[in-house]
């Protein structure tokens, strides 16, 4: 069983503040299930954003873990990374987007593919 959207999002955002990084919940969304974007804002007007990853990278032995994938390899320009999530809440209003601020770029994430 999979943990809810919002008790991940409270696990995760204490994650960053015992590393030493600022997160908050920008949007909350479904309690249940809504599918969870981190924002790393890297404080130079850059940064990246993490999505959940496909589910045809799950492994099956392991289902209920939560993956992301980064939407680009390097960081943009956090317009673009606005105007990315803007795009997803407008398709996915249940969505949660989470932002952290870190120079080094740390997200604390399982990422898909690693």
């Amino acid at each position: 069983m999979r943990l809810k959207s919002s008790i991940w999002v409270a696990a995760y955002l204490r994650r960053c503040q015992t590393e030493g990084v600022f997160g908050a919940v920008r949007k909350k969304g479904a309690e249940e299930a809504g599918a969870v974007f981190v924002k790393v804002a890297l404080m130079d007007g850059n940064a990246m954003l993490y999505a959940p990853a496909p589910q045809t990278v799950y492994d099956d032995s392991r289902p209920v873990e939560r993956l992301f994938a980064p939407i680009a390899p390097q960081p943009v320009p956090e317009y673009s990374v606005e105007q990315r999530l803007a795009k997803e809440i407008r398709f996915d209003p249940d969505a949660w987007v989470v932002e952290t601020e870190d120079p080094a770029g740390r997200h604390f994430l399982d990422l898909a593919g690693t």
